[in-house]
C-alpha cells in the first residue's frame, strides 16, 4: 500500500534539513520544532481523549501493520495525534513480540523511523527499536531525537542501543544554560565521530576533557540527572583510563559522582548510572593524586557519606569491595595533610585565619567567601569521621544516621537516613526524593512506636507529593516488637502498574527504642545556628503561651536556605487567638535571628525571652498570607515588585 500523495515529507528528512541549517548541526535550546500543522502538534480539533487513546492505540497495533502506510491509515482513522504519543509508547512496550515476529517488527520500525510522516507513527518506530533495534539504527534515532516531539521516545531507544548517544540527545534537549553549551557541543561532536568511525578522534577526546574540567559544576548548574548524562556522554571510565595521572580530571570525575548521588535531587539517578562502581573505584584508588584542599576534602567526604549510608550502598558491589573503598577513604582523610585544610590560617583559608568578616575585609577577602569557607570547614570537622565510625547494630536491625550535605554543594540536603541491615531504606524504595530531615522524623517523635499505629511520611518527591508522590509507612508496637507495615509509594519509573508490595519490617522493641533515643539526642552533626533553631522550636513547643499572648502560634523554625547561620522563626498571627476566638485567615511573619557566636543554649534562651517580653510582630516581617489580609490588619505587604 503506497502512502497518499498529500502527506508531508518524512519527519526524518525534515529533521536532517533542520540540522543542516542549524549552526554546528545542533538544535537551539531544547530541540527542533517541526513546521507541522497545529493538529500534528497536538492542538486543533481532536475528538480522541487521552483515556480513549489508551484504549484504541493497542488495538491499532495488534496485529502489527504490514507496512508504514497501513499504520498511518489506522492512526488517521482513529484520530491518533502527537498529543497521544505517551499512549503509543505504553502500547508498544506492552506488545507481545515472540522471536519469530521480531524481524518483521524491526523492518516496520525502520520504515517508520525513516519514512514516517506523523509523530505518532514515528513514535511507534522508535518504541519498537527500543525492543528490537540494532546498532545500525543509532544514527537515524539520534537525528530524530533532536526533534522536540520525538526526544523522549528516541532517548528510550538510544539508552538501549547506545547509551552515550542517548545521553548526548538528553543533554541537547534539556540543557539550556549557556555556561554548559560548550561542554554539550564537545560531547555531541565526540559522539558523532565515534558513531561514524567506531571511535572518537584524539582531538575530540581532548576537547571533551578540556570542557569537562572547565565548566561550572555547582548545584545551580548541574543537577543529578544532568550530571549522570554528562558522565555517560563523556564515557567517563574510558576518559579516566586514557588519563591515569590527571588530577584535574580525577577531581572532576569525583565531583560528577557527588552530583549524581545528590539525594536532594533524585536518589535514583546513581542507581541508573551503570558505570558508578567503576568510577568510585577509580576516584578512590587514585585519590592520592589529589592535592589536599578544602574542595577535594569535601568531595571525597561526600563520596564516603554515599558509600557508608547513602545510595552508594545499593550499587552492585563485589563482596567487601565497598567496605574496602570506604576504609581507604578513611585512612586518606585522616592524614595530617588532609585534616589540616580545615584549620584557620591554612593555605585553603581565604581569610588567612581571620574568623571574622571584618578581619576578612581587612585582608582583602570578600566576607561571603570567608563565611562560606568557615561553613564548609566546620562541616568537614563535624562530619569528617562519621562515615567511618557509624557501626551497624550487631546482627543487623535498625540504624539511623543524620547526614548533612556539603553546605556549598548540597546545602538543602539534610537527611534522616534509615538503614535496615546496613542498607538505606528510602532510596531502595523511593527514587524521587530524600528521606525527611530530623526536624520532621525525630524532633516531632514521628518514629517512636506506640500501641496506637502512627502513619509516617518518610520521604516526599522533590517536586511535592501531589506531583510524584511520597513514601509512607505505618509504625506500631506489637508486644516486644515494633512493626513497620502498610507501605504506600507511587508507581515507579518505567512502570504503569502499582509499585510492588513492600513486606512488613519487624524490629526488636528494646533495640528499636534505644536507637530512636540515640538518634533523637545525636547533635554532633549539627552546626551552631541549627542547634539554636532546634532549641527555640522545642521551647515554643513546650510553652505555646509565649506566642499565644500575642495572638500567634508557632510555624516552621529552622535555619535559612541561603544563610544557614541564621535562625528563621516563623509564626502565624490571628487576632483573637489568645482569647480562643481567632478571626480570619492567619498572616505569616518571620523573625531572622543571626548567629552571634554565643553557645546555642544562650542564644535560644535570649530568643525565647524576647518572644515572651516583646510583641514579635514589631521586629518580624510579613512573609506569607495575602496582600489583602496584611493591609486589613495594618501591615505592609513586602512582595511588591
Amino acid at each position: 500500500m503506497s502512502a497518499p500523495d498529500d502527506l508531508p515529507p518524512a519527519l526524518y528528512e525534515q529533521a536532517l534539513g533542520l540540522r543542516r541549517q542549524s549552526p554546528e548541526g545542533l538544535p537551539p535550546g531544547r530541540g527542533f520544532d517541526l513546521p507541522g500543522s497545529p493538529a500534528e502538534a497536538g492542538a486543533g480539533e481532536s475528538a480522541l481523549s487521552h483515556k480513549e487513546a489508551a484504549v484504541v492505540v493497542p488495538g491499532a497495533l495488534d496485529p502489527l501493520p504490514a507496512d508504514a502506510a497501513d499504520l498511518h491509515r489506522r492512526f488517521a482513522e482513529l484520530g491518533v495525534r502527537a498529543c497521544h504519543r505517551r499512549a503509543v509508547l505504553y502500547a508498544v512496550a506492552a506488545l507481545p513480540l515472540p522471536a519469530e515476529q521480531r524481524p518483521a517488527a524491526r523492518s516496520l520500525a525502520r520504515q517508520l523511523t525513516r519514512t514516517g510522516t506523523t509523530v505518532p507513527a514515528v513514535t511507534v518506530g522508535l518504541a519498537l527499536l527500543a525492543r528490537v533495534g540494532e546498532p545500525e539504527d543509532v544514527p537515524h534515532v539520534f537525528v530524530l531525537g533532536l526533534v522536540r516531539s520525538l526526544t523522549g521516545a528516541a532517548i528510550q531507544a538510544l539508552d538501549v542501543l547506545d547509551r552515550r548517544a542517548g545521553a548526548v540527545v538528553s543533554l541537547l534537549s534539556s540543557v539550556g544554560r549557556p555556561e554548559l553549551r560548550p561542554l554539550v557541543q564537545a560531547l555531541a561532536t565526540a559522539s558523532a565521530s565515534a558513531s561514524a568511525s567506531a571511535s572518537a578522534s584524539a582531538a575530540d577526546d581532548a576537547a571533551v576533557r578540556r570542557e569537562l574540567t572547565a565548566f561550572p559544576a555547582g548545584p545551580r548548574f548541574l543537577g543529578a540527572g544532568t550530571a549522570r548524562r554528562v558522565a555517560e556522554a563523556a564515557r567517563l571510565p574510558d576518559l579516566l583510563a586514557a588519563h591515569p595521572a590527571d588530577p584535574e580530571l580525577l577531581a572532576r570525575a569525583g565531583l560528577l559522582l557527588v552530583r549524581i548521588a545528590c539525594a536532594g535531587d533524585a536518589p535514583g539517578e546513581l542507581l541508573d548510572y551503570r558505570d558508578a562502581p567503576g568510577v568510585y573505584e577509580t576516584v578512590v584508588g587514585r585519590a592520592g593524586l589529589l592535592t589536599p584542599t578544602l574542595d577535594h576534602h569535601a568531595m571525597l567526604l561526600s563520596l564516603a557519606l554515599s558509600l557508608s549510608s547513602g545510595t552508594g550502598v545499593l550499587l552492585d558491589w563485589p563482596p567487601g569491595r565497598r567496605e574496602g573503598l570506604l576504609a581507604a577513604l578513611g585512612r586518606l582523610l585522616a592524614r595530617p595533610a588532609w585534616t589540616a585544610v580545615t584549620d584557620p590560617g591554612s593555605t585553603s583559608d581565604p581569610a588567612g585565619g581571620s574568623p571574622e568578616a571584618a578581619r576578612a575585609v581587612a585582608a582583602g577577602v570578600d566576607p561571603d567567601t570567608a563565611a562560606a569557607w568557615r561553613r564548609r570547614a566546620g562541616w568537614i570537622r563535624r562530619t569528617g569521621r562519621r562515615p567511618f565510625t557509624g557501626a551497624a547494630p550487631a546482627g543487623g536491625g535498625l540504624r539511623i544516621e543524620i547526614v548533612a550535605g556539603d553546605p556549598e554543594g548540597d546545602r538543602a540536603c539534610l537527611e534522616t537516613r534509615i538503614l535496615v541491615d546496613g542498607r538505606p531504606l528510602v532510596p531502595a524504595l523511593f527514587p524521587f526524593g530524600p528521606a525527611h530531615g530530623p526536624e520532621i522524623l525525630l524532633d516531632e517523635g514521628m518514629l517512636r512506636a506506640d500501641s496506637e499505629p502512627r502513619r509516617v511520611q518518610l520521604a516526599e518527591a522533590w517536586c511535592t507529593e501531589g506531583c510524584c508522590g511520597a513514601l509512607h509507612v505505618t509504625v506500631r508496637r506489637d508486644g516486644d516488637e515494633v512493626v513497620w507495615e502498610d507501605w504506600r509509594r507511587p508507581t515507579l519509573p518505567g512502570s504503569r502498574g502499582p509499585a510492588p508490595a513492600v513486606p512488613a519490617l519487624r524490629f526488636d522493641a528494646a533495640a528499636y527504642d534505644a536507637e530512636i533515643i540515640r538518634a533523637e539526642t545525636d547533635g554532633d552533626w549539627s552546626w551552631r545556628a541549627r542547634r539554636t533553631a532546634r532549641l527555640v522550636k522545642a521551647g515554643l513547643t513546650a510553652r505555646p503561651e509565649l506566642l499565644a499572648r500575642w495572638d500567634a502560634r508557632r510555624g516552621w523554625v529552622g535555619t535559612g536556605f541561603d544563610d544557614p547561620d541564621t535562625v528563621k522563626v516563623n509564626f502565624l498571627y490571628q487576632p483573637g487567638l489568645a482569647a480562643g476566638r481567632p478571626e480570619g485567615d492567619p498572616l505569616v511573619f518571620q523573625w531572622a535571628v543571626a548567629d552571634d557566636g554565643a553557645p546555642p543554649e544562650e542564644q535560644a534562651a535570649a530568643a525565647l525571652r524576647r518572644l515572651a517580653e516583646e510583641d514579635p510582630k514589631r521586629y518580624g516581617r510579613v512573609s506569607g498570607g495575602t496582600r489583602e489580609r496584611a493591609e486589613e490588619l495594618g501591615f505592609a505587604w513586602p512582595f511588591d515588585t
